[in-house]
């Protein structure tokens, strides 16, 4: 493996690609590339395999989607089967990539599809059987259809995998894999990760990458400095709710996204936040997908400008204006942590987020705190400060608050009379003045060391 610097292009025009694509670009606002499309696109348009680690909001996905796109174009094929395969981890991030595929596609004769689950199965099949160029799938969904021998990979041309340490952690590994060893073995593989430090990121290239590049904007433990990270002590679940209503009802923001641990706690987070006149959603994954896209358009459109929800959709929101994160419930680790603030502060732009924390919480906030080599601002509201206030601190002599100490013997400092042996011959018998004379002189000299 290498790691490749190649000399940044400052306009989309340096990229050499298709006027169809530059005319796409243009139409979409694009002016120039980010640094991961800057240094991701050129080798990808060598047909060279990638491992890239990029956070989410730098552009990763038009640096997938450029090169891919660019060399289907610049290659005619009448092949049978779909020529670019992209797997993404959620329904929401499918979605997101195959909106922004479209629009690069627009002035081409190229076709998309997407495949997840919850959509007509059949209406699925239909659309793989018409060989359609670019299909972008959830990896769950595309083993069904696989079991049912209607995807033809056998001439994919290229196969990218958007997010693959989200993959990993909900699962995918074992389906990943299956997919990969049913397309074309000289294939192009671009594998896209938030980080590069994940075991299994590592270990997945090592079986489907074939010498490829290194593209490394970021690693796990870099801070997001376009975003303040914030937390305040709770005393409970009633508290939490409390500081959740001040906070959206105080603070400025255009979108604001509130994450839970559970589908149960997101439904339960809506009734009082409507109750404070606040336009709030939920998305998990329990919904129907029918409802989940209705939700996501409200929240796009701004009609909802707070969401509740759970990991499930931490990447799949790739939608602009979100600009306070607040964890109610702090993430089981601190790659779900990385992932849920990544939907603020995304390129340029600013953001806030907010972790509220319980006692039982303390422990894991730290965790996350020394897996990212970082410290979290403490913020307290005066209006709604508890009783917990964090850990008691340790007292200066290194001893825990409250452990009592330990007692010391005093020393006997009462002087030890040393009784000789010739004193105790003498013991009852009356001393004359000569003897004690003598006793005493004798008592007086050095001992004789000789003897």
């Amino acid at each position: 493996m290498q790691a490749s610097s190649p000399e940044n292009p400052s306009t989309f025009l340096n990229l050499s690609l298709e006027a169809p694509l530059l005319k796409a670009i243009n139409t979409m606002g694009f002016e120039t590339p980010t640094p991961v499309q800057s240094k991701a696109i050129p080798l990808a348009l060598e047909y060279k395999d990638l491992l890239v680690s990029a956070e989410t909001g730098s552009g990763k996905t038009a640096a997938f989607l450029l090169p891919t796109i660019q060399n289907l174009l610049s290659v005619h094929s009448d092949a049978i089967g779909t020529r670019a395969l992209i797997l993404a981890p959620t329904r929401e991030l499918a979605q997101q990539i195959f909106i922004q595929c479209q629009q690069l596609i627009q002035f081409t004769e190229l076709r998309v599809g997407i495949i997840t689950g919850g959509d007509d199965f059949r209406l699925q099949q239909n659309m793989l059987r018409r060989n359609t160029e670019i299909v972008i799938a959830t990896p769950g969904r595309l083993l069904e259809l696989i079991e049912q021998q209607t995807p033809n990979f056998t001439r994919l041309e290229t196969l990218i995998l958007d997010e693959a340490d989200r993959m990993l952690d909900m699962g995918f590994s074992e389906d990943v894999l299956s997919i990969a060893n049913r397309c074309n073995a000289q294939r192009q593989t671009l594998l896209f990760s938030a980080t590069l430090t994940h075991f299994g990121v590592i270990k997945m290239a090592d079986k489907l990458l074939t010498n490829h590049e290194i593209v490394a904007l970021n690693t796990l433990h870099d801070g997001h400095r376009n975003i303040e990270q914030q937390i305040i002590v709770a005393d409970d679940i009633d508290h939490k709710q409390k500081l959740l209503a001040w906070l959206l009802l105080n603070d400025k923001y255009d979108k604001a996204l509130i994450f839970t641990n559970s589908r149960v706690q997101a439904d339960a987070l809506r009734g009082p936040l409507r109750g404070q006149k606040l336009r709030v959603g939920v998305l998990h994954g329990e919904m129907d997908q029918k409802d989940r896209n209705r939700m996501m358009e409200l929240y796009r459109s701004g009609s909802v400008n707070v969401m509740i929800a759970t990991d499930l959709a931490a990447r799949g929101l790739d939608i602009e204006g979100i600009n306070l994160v607040i964890n109610f419930d702090v993430p089981r680790n601190g790659i779900n942590y990385i992932h849920r603030i990544g939907r603020t502060g995304r390129v340029d732009a600013l953001g806030v987020t907010v972790m509220l924390v319980k006692s039982t919480e303390w422990n894991l906030m730290s965790g996350i705190e020394r897996f990212l080599k970082q410290s979290f601002k403490r913020r307290t509201i005066k209006e709604l400060e508890g009783h917990y206030k964090g850990p008691k601190k340790l007292k200066s002599s290194g001893k825990a608050a409250g452990v009592k100490k330990k007692e010391t013997k005093k020393k006997d400092t009462t002087e030890k009379v040393k009784v000789r042996l010739r004193d105790k011959k003498n013991i009852g018998k009356r001393r004359t003045p000569a003897t004690q004379k003598t006793t005493e002189s004798t008592s007086n000299q050095a001992p004789n060391t000789d003897q």
